[in-house]
């Protein structure tokens, strides 16, 4: 896939197997995506934000072989968050423009990606930052700004400065990076918008100080809104998570935890999926018809609307897809009741 192919509305077409299984053959917990909403999301988002406007973020699904259909919708330029999940990309052959949205103080890997053939770009935020990418042979970096979130980023001022030791050192200043992640996840759509805006003001003014054609933020929460930025880095939209399904975003819920029933008690049932099978740092799990309790290591405790019984298999739906997607292995596309692929969770670790 070449930097300039063009992108295209038609929708995402997913491959299947041969013979499929049926869920009931799956070992629980088991991570399982609805190819339909999948899809149905791919293309949504491929027509709102068509080709470069969109660098996809793969630690949402940490799977090449569902970053291959982002790239054929015409996203072949990538965000990543880990120097494996860079590694993973190139391998995989998606290697056309990849950025490494975090600070390292050890470039090597990515040094050995560039001697290989792939673009490679890393954010930078500091003297040390730079000159780490210098000595590795990364040619080409964003410098990183603060706009909110206390993380990494510089002060909007120091900018231009370091994108000036940068370029003294050699390399290629393609612009900015801010990410406004203490705003993505807001519900109230105008008090988004009201700090985005306050947020994209910083990330402008150091635009300005820093040059460059690259001005990269957002997030699935601030994919519609963020005239900003020349590329939005959103990830969650492809599976999106319950958090992100509070904000009325045009994305289904794709992704879900397939659980069995293990016991069931006058008052609650509880079901094999537990603080090892999802992510919770935005709160507790939801599931249909059902008041989600608690979630322990291995177990949910659950009222349900409804009777349940031992062995009944119920879906349950995270908070928070990323860190959901990097406790398994796999992905497992379903058609309906039929399990039509089995994707590895291949860029997984660190």
């Amino acid at each position: 896939m070449g930097p300039g192919r063009a992108p295209t509305s038609e929708p995402a077409t997913l491959p299947s197997y041969a013979a499929p299984v049926k869920t009931g053959q799956l070992t629980t917990p088991a991570l399982v995506v609805q190819r339909d909403l999948l899809e149905a999301n791919l293309t949504t988002m491929s027509d709102a934000l068509p080709g470069r406007r969109l660098r996809p973020h793969v630690k949402a699904h940490k799977c090449t072989t569902l970053a291959a259909p982002q790239a054929e919708l015409g996203h072949s330029a990538f965000t990543c968050s880990t120097m494996a999940e860079m590694e993973g990309m190139a391998r995989a052959g998606l290697g056309d423009d990849l950025l490494l949205a975090n600070e390292v103080v050890d470039a090597t890997r990515l040094g050995a990606l560039v001697r290989a053939g792939a673009r490679v770009t890393v954010a930078v935020d500091s003297v040390e930052t730079i000159d780490a990418a210098a000595s590795a042979g990364v040619p080409e970096v964003l410098i990183d700004v603060n706009v909110g979130l206390p993380r990494c980023g510089c002060p909007p001022e120091d900018a231009g400065r370091l994108a000036d030791h940068a370029r003294l050192r050699g390399l290629v200043v393609r612009g900015v990076m801010g990410y406004e992640g203490h705003i993505v996840g807001l519900e109230e759509r105008a008090t988004r918008k009201e700090m985005l805006e306050m947020s994209m003001e910083l990330l402008v003014a150091a635009h300005q100080r820093a040059g460059g054609e690259v001005v990269s933020a957002g997030g699935t929460g601030t994919y519609d809104i963020n005239h900003w930025a020349t590329e939005i880095q959103a990830g969650s939209y492809a599976l999106m998570d319950t958090a992100y399904g509070k904000l009325g975003l045009p994305f289904g819920q794709a992704l879900s935890v397939l659980a069995t029933v293990i016991s069931v008690s006058r008052q609650w049932a509880v079901a094999d999926c537990g603080l090892k099978a999802l992510g919770m740092d935005h709160g507790d799990p939801s599931i249909e018809a059902a008041v989600v309790l608690f979630c322990s290591d291995e177990h949910v405790t659950f009222v349900p609307e409804h009777p349940v019984r031992v062995g009944d298999r119920i879906n349950v739906l995270p908070a928070h897809v990323d860190p959901t997607v990097a406790y398994h292995r796999h992905l497992h596309l379903l058609d309906g009741d039929d399990v039509v692929q089995r994707w590895p969770v291949d860029l997984r670790g660190w």
